[in-house]
């Protein structure tokens, strides 16, 4: 299993090695950087699992910094770590994503606890959501032989949204693969659909809404 690797990042960086030596003790991999404008550099070209993220630093603050990290990459946990416990502070990190919020002095187990409850809730997250889609996986596998009205192929449609939603909220690579051969699976059938019934659908009012009956039976009546 490979090591989480933690970005640090506090213009005092030094004062906190007592801190960075009892995470490396427990099989984490620190990076430390000074600033907000070191960090972003940082995670250009390195992936990291978390951040840990000093509120008030000269230059960029946490905050701008927490705003940028995001940009670069959205799905990183942020953890800020402020002296202040001023409202306005907290409101704003919260409304800007933040994964968990200290205030210092901070000890080394509430390093580790909020390290467990972030990495662990998204490991948890991304086994169950796999599982739950490799069993549903077989489901929509069925579905695609069997459906054969509008209705059956617009609730198949909005199960394969579903799921490419959630893969892409967990980033499995392999998982999404499969998902994307499915969708491929599930477009070829639903032409063959359209094909076999178009020409019904065309000459009487039991099909679909189509683009010459839209105006009469959607907007119109509005």
């Amino acid at each position: 299993m490979n090591k989480i690797t933690i970005l640090w990042v506090d213009d005092e960086i030094d004062l906190l090695k007592p801190h960075i030596l009892f995470l490396e003790g427990k099989n984490y991999e620190v990076i430390t950087c000074k600033s907000g404008q070191e960090a972003l550099e940082e995670l250009v070209d390195t992936r990291v699992d978390i951040v840990f993220l000093d509120e008030n630093m000269p230059g960029i603050s946490g905050l701008e910094t927490l705003n940028e990290i995001k940009i670069i990459d959205s799905s990183i946990p942020v953890v800020m770590i402020t002296k202040s416990e001023e409202e306005f502070i907290m409101e704003e990190a919260i409304g800007s994503k933040i994964a968990d919020y200290l205030i210092k002095p901070v000890n080394p187990n509430q390093i580790l606890l909020s390290l467990k409850k972030n990495l662990d809730h998204s490991r948890l997250v991304s086994e169950k959501t796999t599982a739950n889609y490799q069993q549903e996986f077989r489901k929509i596998a069925m579905d695609l032989s069997m459906v054969n009205t509008i209705d059956e192929w617009t609730e198949l449609y909005k199960k394969l949204i579903y799921w490419e939603l959630q893969l892409e909220e967990i980033e499995d690579g392999s998982m999404f693969e499969i998902l994307e051969s499915q969708k491929v699976e599930a477009n070829i059938q639903f032409g063959k659909f359209v094909d076999n019934n178009y020409t019904d659908w065309f000459n009487s009012h039991d099909g679909p809404v189509m683009s010459h009956t839209l105006f009469k039976e959607w907007i119109l009546p509005k």
